[in-house]
């Protein structure tokens, strides 16, 4: 299976969404977490994990619909 230059650049763009994505979510929890003290501290640490994989899995996601959808 041969990879065309679109399906380069969807992958490309995915990449670099994913990591803003992921650095965002990253910024807004260390504003957050440090802001808050104590167990509220770990919870937006939590919470910032779970957004991080969320996002990551999310874009997975989008890249295997992509690559069902040519392959059909």
């Amino acid at each position: 299976m041969a990879v065309d230059g679109a399906s380069e650049t969807w992958l490309l763009s995915r990449i670099v969404v994913t990591w803003v994505e992921v650095i965002a979510i990253g910024f807004a929890g260390a504003a957050l977490g440090g802001a808050a003290s104590g167990p509220p501290q770990l919870i937006v640490y939590l919470a910032t994990v779970l957004a991080s994989v969320g996002a990551l899995l999310y874009n997975v996601d989008k890249l295997i619909q992509q690559r069902i959808a040519e392959s059909k």
